[in-house]
């Protein structure tokens, strides 16, 4: 039996890491697509936003607030409130990326989702990043999610209301996947609950999607204080 080659072994490790999160992100690519055409979106255009955009919150933010015609503006904010989180994931990754020559480690931010960030910072923890081994998690996530929203966007008819057959909660229930992977005990804790609390709040009193950025930056907050606290009491 022929050995396979070193970046095969990778490329097939990084997909192993991910598969979990790939199967868990076929419900939301059908809820994506289901949710994209009864707003008015065709197959296509639903496919094209996920294959383009790839941001999963951003997406379901902007179909909430989609309208005829669409308010560019409002959608543009909403893109940035809800992906600014990419620039803490980005900064954080980037400096394990030290294999990543030229412009892979630029191309690999491109592909970088919540689930491939919490992965990619797992493997980090353990061992060396490399190109490959990202490779290997990022092609079957995103051909899953471009694909899942496809079949949502043509099975929507079929699907219904995703609410009454509990598909809206696998979004939400894949993020407390990942949070309980990088659970440390209270400080953790702490900052889901700042940042938790701050989001309902201002998204009870201020219009708009601000309280994404607003829980967000609780939680920062919150993270930095109970570090310093930690640094001092030692």
């Amino acid at each position: 039996m022929q050995q396979q080659s070193r970046p095969a072994v990778e490329f097939l490790e990084g997909t192993r890491a991910i598969l979990p999160l790939v199967v868990a992100v076929i419900p939301i690519g059908l809820v994506f697509g289901a949710v994209s055409v009864t707003k008015g979106l065709s197959a296509l255009e639903a496919t094209l936003m996920s294959a383009l955009v790839f941001a999963g919150g951003s997406q379901f933010v902007a179909m909430d607030i989609w309208t005829h015609p669409a308010s560019w503006r409002a959608l543009a904010l909403a893109a940035l409130l809800v992906n600014v989180r990419h620039m803490l994931m980005g900064a954080s990754i980037a400096t394990k990326m030290t294999s990543f020559r030229g412009v892979r480690k630029y191309v690999a931010m491109l592909f970088l989702a919540d689930e491939i960030w919490a992965v990619a910072e797992f493997k980090a923890g353990r061992s060396k990043l490399t190109p490959v081994w990202f490779a290997g998690v990022a092609a079957p996530f995103y051909a899953v999610w471009v694909g899942s929203t496809l079949a949502g966007a043509l099975l929507g008819a079929f699907l219904g209301d995703p609410v009454v057959i509990g598909l809206d909660f696998a979004f939400p229930a894949v993020f407390v996947v990942l949070v309980m992977g990088f659970w440390k005990g209270r400080e953790t804790g702490l900052v889901l609950i700042a940042s938790g609390a701050t989001a309902v709040l201002v998204e009870h009193f201020v219009p708009g999607v601000w309280y994404i950025a607003a829980g967000a930056l609780a939680g920062l907050v919150t993270a930095l204080w109970s570090g310093r606290a930690r640094m001092v009491t030692v």
